[in-house]
C-alpha cells in the first residue's frame, strides 16, 4: 500500500510503498477513505510523543471500510462503514470497565502508538470496544473531520465542562479544536467568546456562532477584554491551543467557582506551565483535562447533528490528496489556516 512515513523526526516525510497492515486477533483493517490532518501529528513527527517508534506514519483522524478482521473480533463485518476515536480502549482495564476508555491504561492509537491513517489502509486493535458505525447519510470526509478535534471538544464541553444554556464560554485558539468548540458551545445555547491572533480564524468563529472575538495579538489584556465582554469572567474557559499563555488566560478569565478545561496539548518545553494557583484556590475554580472522547459517547454527538444543530462539515477548509499530505504536514508547524485539512484521494 502507498503510505506517508518518516524514518527520522523532524525529517520531511515521504509517500512510498509499505506492507499492507494484517488484522491483530482483536483488531481489523480498515481501508481508509478519509483521514484529517492534525497538530497533533505535527508534535508525533517532532518527536514529542514518546510512544512513536520509528520508522512511522502518523494519522488518527479516520474514516473507512472494513476490509479484514481477527479471529476473535465479534459484531461486525467486511465492508461496514465506520470511525474510531483516536484513543482505543483495552475493554480489560478499571478505566475501561468504568467506562472511561479515553484513559485506558493500556491504549491503543493509531498514528502514535502504531501506525496511522495516512495510507490506503490502517490496522485498528481492540476493535470490538471501539468501533463507531457510521451513518449511511453521513459521508466520509465528514466522519474523519470528527478526529480527535470536533469529538474532543464535544466531550471537554458537555461532559467535562457542563456547558448550560445562558453560560458564557471562553475558547482560546481558534484551530480545528477551538471552532469545532465554538460550533458546539453556541449549539448548546451559550454565550461563546473566541480568542485569537488570526482575523481569519476569529471571522470563522464568528461565523460558528461567537458572539464577540479577541485579538490576541493586537490586544495585551486578553483577560481584561474577555471579563468586560462577560460581565465579569467566563463560566467555562477552554484553552484549545495548548501553550503556557493561553493555559494562563483561560483560568484567569474565570469568574468566581468557573470551570477551566484544558484541551490543547501541552508537549516539550510546554508541558509544565505555570497556572495561578492563588486564583484556583481562593476563587474554587475547577481545572479539568479532557482526553479524547469514548466511542459510546459517539451517538450523542451524531443525534446532535442529525437533529441539524451541529455542522462539523463546514470545519472542512481542504480537501487533498496523499500526495500533498507530506507539505501539509510540515506545514502544520506554521502559523496555521483557519479551518480542517482532509486527506480525500489515495
Amino acid at each position: 500500500m502507498k503510505a506517508v512515513i518518516f524514518e527520522r523526526f523532524g525529517e520531511v516525510p515521504e509517500v512510498r510503498a509499505v506492507p499492507d497492515p494484517a488484522p491483530r486477533p482483536a483488531g481489523v483493517v480498515v481501508k481508509v477513505e478519509a483521514t484529517g490532518l492534525c497538530r497533533s501529528d505535527w508534535h508525533g513527527w517532532m518527536g514529542h510523543d514518546p510512544d512513536i517508534r520509528l520508522p512511522h506514519v502518523p494519522g488518527h483522524e479516520l474514516a473507512g471500510t472494513i476490509v479484514a478482521l481477527g479471529k476473535d473480533v465479534t459484531g461486525w463485518r467486511a465492508g461496514e462503514r465506520v470511525t474510531v476515536p483516536f484513543v482505543a480502549g483495552c475493554g480489560d482495564c478499571p478505566e475501561c470497565r468504568s467506562g472511561n476508555q479515553q484513559v485506558c491504561e493500556h491504549q491503543f492509537q493509531p498514528g502514535f502508538t502504531a501506525w496511522g491513517s495516512f495510507a490506503e489502509y490502517v490496522g485498528i486493535d481492540f476493535a470490538a470496544g471501539n468501533l463507531v458505525r457510521l451513518p449511511d447519510e453521513l459521508d466520509f470526509a465528514t466522519a474523519a473531520s470528527l478526529g480527535c478535534r470536533f469529538a474532543t471538544s464535544f466531550r471537554a464541553l458537555v461532559d467535562q465542562a457542563r456547558v448550560s444554556a445562558g453560560e458564557w464560554v471562553a475558547v482560546h485558539g481558534c484551530g480545528g479544536v477551538g471552532l469545532s468548540a465554538v460550533m458546539i458551545a453556541t449549539a448548546l445555547g451559550a454565550n461563546v467568546v473566541a480568542v485569537d491572533v488570526l482575523e481569519g480564524a476569529r471571522a470563522l468563529a464568528r461565523e460558528f456562532g461567537a458572539v464577540a472575538t479577541v485579538d490576541a495579538a493586537g490586544r495585551a489584556d486578553v483577560v481584561g477584554a474577555v471579563c468586560d465582554i462577560t460581565k465579569g469572567g467566563a463560566h467555562v474557559s477552554i484553552d484549545a491551543l495548548g501553550h503556557p499563555a493561553t493555559a494562563f488566560n483561560s483560568v484567569m478569565c474565570l469568574r468566581r467557582r468557573g470551570r477551566h478545561v484544558q484541551v490543547g496539548l501541552l508537549l516539550a518545553e510546554h508541558a509544565r506551565p505555570a497556572l495561578p494557583m492563588d486564583r484556583v484556590v481562593a476563587w474554587e475554580l475547577e481545572i479539568k483535562g479532557s482526553h479524547g472522547i469514548q466511542a459510546h459517547r459517539y451517538g450523542a454527538m451524531l443525534e446532535m447533528m442529525r437533529a441539524g444543530r451541529l455542522h462539523p462539515e463546514r470545519l472542512i477548509r481542504r480537501r487533498i490528496g496523499l500526495a500533498e499530505a507530506p507539505e501539509a504536514l510540515v506545514r502544520l508547524g506554521e502559523m496555521r489556516d483557519p479551518g480542517i485539512s482532509v486527506i480525500t484521494a489515495f
